[in-house]
């Protein structure tokens, strides 16, 4: 009981339509911390993010836990933040206000082409698979499958109308930012006060976890690495 007390519990949020096997390499040391994996639930019809994050916010069971989110899971988790007494709230290849947000979807939130998305076309992947020609194309698409297994509708649609249009002016005091500085998505330009992953893209917590794996707990204990160098060789 004693051992269990002092276990750090640290909750995980994937990206946009991405399911929890994202972390599936990420390792943290058991007798320090316990992983949770969070998975994305429909929304409702019209549901705001606020109300949902309220809703996910039934699946953190304990106090003082670590919330964890990639890319627009890092956004879910801040709002889901707003209303938890945390240890620490940690994002990856995410962003902490509209400021950091590229201007193409700045502009996408200003004149509504964000609306003209196909979201549909994410049941390409399935079919993208089946004409896949090499090895490589192959491996890419077994990967999408594997990964994003979110292809509901209403989900997709909901998801990108709130990343383009997130409402948040300023960052919330105390957010451990990680990003990588090849990251397409979210470019590092417009992301000041990270973590900097030298060499990580969007998909670093795919690609890049053994670095995650080597610096995380310290994040997770103190919200900074001591080491000057970030990067693993």
């Amino acid at each position: 009981m004693t051992e269990e007390k002092e276990l750090i519990h640290v909750y995980f949020m994937p990206g946009m339509a991405a399911n929890s096997s994202i972390f599936e390499n990420i390792k943290l040391p058991e007798d320090h911390f316990k992983m949770h994996f969070l998975e994305w639930m429909i929304p409702k019809k019209n549901e705001s993010l606020k109300n949902y994050a309220t809703r996910m916010n039934k699946y953190i069971e304990h106090e003082n836990a670590v919330l964890i989110g990639v890319s627009f899971g890092g956004i879910i988790v801040q709002e889901m933040a707003k209303s938890l007494d945390l240890k620490r709230l940690i994002i990856i290849s995410s962003v902490k206000c509209r400021e950091e947000l590229p201007r193409r979807m700045r502009y996408a939130a200003s004149t509504g082409l964000f609306k003209l998305i196909p979201t549909s076309l994410l049941d390409y992947v399935d079919h993208f698979e089946k004409i896949a020609v090499g090895d490589f194309i192959k491996k890419r698409a077994k990967l999408y499958l594997q990964y994003l297994s979110v292809r509901n509708q209403r989900y997709l649609d909901w998801a990108i109308e709130n990343m383009v249009l997130w409402n948040c002016a300023k960052a919330q005091k105390g957010i451990v930012h990680i990003h990588g500085d090849k990251d397409e998505i979210f470019p590092i330009k417009y992301i000041p006060e990270c973590i900097t992953v030298k060499g990580g893209t969007h998909i670093m917590i795919l690609n890049r976890y053994r670095w995650f794996n080597k610096y995380l707990p310290e994040i997770i204990l103190s919200g900074k690495i001591k080491e000057k160098n970030k990067k693993l060789n």
